[in-house]
């Protein structure tokens, strides 16, 4: 009886101990931070930007809803619903991403929803869950530390 207890002892502590994380540089209040799993993962939801139906012609009033529709991102990272913005540098659909820190569509499409070329459809966007590095998380501030001017100065 002592035995198998001993038996029983021994191989819940190795279970336990093989559960705990084998990477030494794990920090688990960044982790917690973050929003990270045991994997340093997360959910977002991320974003296709692609040409709408309306796309306009006059080149002073595409860049003033060019210029609304990079405010609008600004203000969406400094809320910390936006990670990760950027074009895609090909003439293509496609025109750009944005990866939310949302983990529903429909709280991506709400947010979507604000920006001033969807509101106009010179944009539309396309919207898939996506599981990335919670390190993700940590883009925005890094940006602000890199960036010597602004898109919207």
């Amino acid at each position: 009886m002592v035995r198998n207890l001993l038996i029983a002892l021994l191989l819940i502590g190795s279970i336990n101990s093989f559960a705990q994380s084998k990477n030494p540089q794990y920090d688990a209040q960044l982790a917690q931070k973050l929003g990270a799993d045991d994997y340093g993962m997360k959910q977002y939801v991320m974003a296709f930007l692609k040409e709408g139906p309306h796309r306009l012609t006059d080149s002073a009033a595409r860049m003033k809803l060019q210029m609304a529709h990079l405010k609008n991102i600004g203000r969406l990272a400094d809320e910390g619903k936006l990670i990760l913005a950027g074009p895609f540098m090909d003439d293509q659909p496609i025109k750009g991403i944005f990866i939310f820190n949302v983990t529903t569509i429909e709280e991506a499409k709400k947010l979507t929803e604000t920006d001033p070329a969807i509101q106009a459809g010179s944009l539309v966007m396309e919207l898939h869950p996506w599981y990335g590095s919670a390190a993700l998380m940590q883009t925005v501030e890094t940006h602000k530390k890199l960036q010597k001017k602004s898109f919207t100065d």
